[in-house]
């Protein structure tokens, strides 16, 4: 009776048993790196119809992966658009317009959620590498105290970079809160001209002492250490926890300094070279994660923080037939669409379809929404940032996103974006309004004169006296933005005003930050 007893019980048992075999382990979280390249612009890349340079690092991602030809960063410029990345809010909210000055306190507030905030709260290793352009400290930054808050507050275990950009003062790298290698016994001083620095600025900018820190900044080297420590970052993760890496580049922003083996390896002058290191840093980050046998659990996202700049180098590139932004009107800086139209590429094979494209309207400030989907948070995203994972995975059934507002370093050219149009209600496309061919601060207009780019609304690189005070495109016909069409539909130009006059009841208070374009 005993043993009859005990082979009905495990007869019970049996089906729970074959169950609990049969049931499928949960997948472990993937690792998740995002690329956040620096002015490179739509048609920058062989795989966005580029001719005389060649990515195929990056066109590999395309290939295993999805490509986006209505993406967005959250600005047309740096800070802002970084600012809008990171926290998943548009850079409005916090009135924040151009990029910050080397002096600006952390724009970001160390209670508001970010990207790296949500991942360290996963359980992720979390690290920051490259170019920061977001503020440290409280009150004005001092150089010569610990950078605090910083990146290490947003959210990341680990940060190394650039605290501004490689174009401007000081040329120092930064390690958590400090300065790589400075000396209490030389200071940072305001004013004072360092023989150390490879680009001592003009007009009072230069950022002198801290000489041991100054030397170990080398142009042509940032590249490369940018991708060695990204590459070292990963190598170094524990297998038990996943890792999220936000690698910032400074390529390809202004100056354009490729490593020397890089050097004359383009069609397209030293700007496509400084294409071609930038796409061997992606290989380098790649290299890592198959390394680690992860590549399949990895979901690797590619991106740009604005359109390409039309400066000296874009002028050499453009005069060899690179077109920065492809067909796309107008630069960096400028609300016109190739100023905040990007490159976005993301990658994560078995799961998001490989060689698939999509055409579906996404921002940059959807990635956290989308990142917090995927880790299953809940932590709360805000009323800007949507949830692009059936986008991204190809699943879904309608557009995800229904309108972005789009903006420049111009408060007045805050625009809107939906699928088929661009509303500007302002002349222009609102950028600085240099004039001369190949200078930094060319605006999209006076550039036509040269480029050959066309619009209604410009005759001779001027605002035709006659024009339309605001703006509207269909984009779905007229993807160039080659006629203004605002006369012709009053109704659905009113409709988007008034979206657009909503979105100027949530300006930030207080002072503007930035450089701003108020013309």
């Amino acid at each position: 009776m005993k043993h009859l007893c005990l082979t009905f019980s495990l007869l019970l048992l049996l089906p729970y048993a074959i169950g609990c075999q049969g049931q499928q382990k949960e997948p472990a979280p993937p690792n998740v790196i995002i690329i956040n390249a620096d002015d490179l612009g739509y048609g920058d890349l062989s795989c966005y119809g580029a001719t005389l340079v060649s990515t195929p690092n990056i066109d590999a991602l395309a290939k295993r992966g999805r490509k986006f030809t209505d993406a967005h960063s959250a600005h047309a410029v740096c800070s802002p658009s970084r600012y809008g990345l990171l926290t998943g809010t548009y850079p409005l909210r916090k009135n924040l317009w151009g990029p910050i000055p080397r002096t600006q306190s952390l724009t970001i507030d160390k209670n508001q959620p970010t990207l790296g905030k949500l991942f360290q709260q996963a359980g992720y290793d979390t690290a920051c590498v490259g170019k920061w352009h977001l503020g440290f400290g409280e009150g004005k930054t001092d150089w010569n105290k610990p950078l605090k808050p910083g990146p290490n507050d947003c959210g990341f275990d680990y940060y190394f970079g650039l605290p501004l950009v490689n174009s401007g003062p000081p040329y120092v790298y930064v390690e958590n809160d400090g300065v790589v290698g400075y000396d209490p016994k030389d200071p940072f001083v305001s004013g004072k001209k360092s023989a150390t620095q490879e680009f001592p600025a003009k007009g009072g900018y230069n950022f002198g002492g801290a000489e041991k820190a100054h030397l170990l900044y080398r142009d042509k080297q940032v590249g490369t250490t940018f991708a060695n420590k990204s590459a070292q970052w990963i190598a170094g993760r524990p297998r038990d926890k996943p890792y999220f890496l936000y690698l910032a580049t400074t390529n390809i922003h202004h100056p354009f300094t490729p490593a020397e083996r890089f050097e004359g390896t383009s069609k397209a002058g030293i700007y496509g070279d400084f294409i071609h290191e930038l796409d061997w840093m992606v290989g380098e980050v790649v290299k890592a994660v198959e390394a680690r046998g992860e590549l399949d659990n990895t979901l690797i996202i590619f991106t740009s923080d604005n359109g390409g700049m039309l400066n000296f180098g874009g002028q050499q590139a453009w005069e060899k037939g690179h077109r920065l932004n492809g067909e796309l009107l107008g630069f960096k800086f400028g609300i016109w669409e190739g100023g905040h139209r990007v490159p976005m590429i993301a990658s994560w094979p078995g799961r998001i379809p490989a060689g698939s494209e999509s055409n579906a309207l996404i921002s940059q400030i959807d990635l956290l929404s989308t990142f917090a989907s995927i880790v299953q948070s809940d932590v709360d995203t805000g009323p800007d940032s949507i949830n692009q994972l059936p986008e991204l995975l190809g699943k879904a059934k309608k557009p995800v996103r229904e309108e972005l507002i789009v903006l420049s370093n111009s408060p007045r050219h805050m625009s809107i974006r939906t699928k088929r149009w661009l509303y500007i209600p302002a002349q222009g496309e609102g950028g600085f309004q240099g004039e001369k061919w190949g200078a930094h601060l060319i605006s999209g207009v006076a550039a036509m004169k040269t480029t050959g780019q066309v619009n209604s609304d410009v005759v001779n690189g001027k605002i035709r006296g006659d024009a339309p005070k605001h703006q509207l495109y269909d984009l779905i016909n007229d993807p160039r933005q080659t006629t203004n069409v605002v006369d012709q539909y009053p109704d659905i130009s009113k409709q988007l005003l008034d979206r657009v006059g909503y979105f100027r009841t949530q300006v930030g208070k207080g002072k503007p930050l930035g450089w701003i374009q108020l013309k």
